[in-house]
């Protein structure tokens, strides 16, 4: 039987995609939103995206389930069995402590 249809996929793996949606907007208004991502070198699904996660993360009803945005521009380049590479954290300078907060 050649005509059987390709067994489904478990949910777990299917939950892990990215959703698709279709999202219909004034043209103003997806106008504003494209010079806005634009603006901050995002694509104007990814300021989507951002501004989505952000009002979710105000209102506290971002699920912490909820990957990371992944960061933008190229990996850095790294041998396969290395782990990433962080960068070092800065040292927290206290409040007029510093050559640029003092009067």
């Amino acid at each position: 039987m050649t005509d059987q249809t390709p067994p489904r996929r478990a949910p777990a793996a299917r939950s892990q995609q990215r959703k698709q949606m279709l999202l219909r907007l004034d043209p103003a208004v997806h106008d504003a939103l494209a010079r806005w991502a634009s603006d901050e070198l995002r694509s104007a699904n990814a300021q989507i995206e951002f501004l989505l996660r952000r009002a979710l993360a105000e209102a506290g009803r971002l699920p912490g389930a909820a990957r990371p945005i992944p960061r933008r521009g190229r990996p850095p380049k790294q041998p396969p069995d290395q782990p990433p590479v962080q960068p070092p954290e800065e040292p927290e300078t206290p409040p007029g402590a510093g050559g640029q907060d003092a009067p």
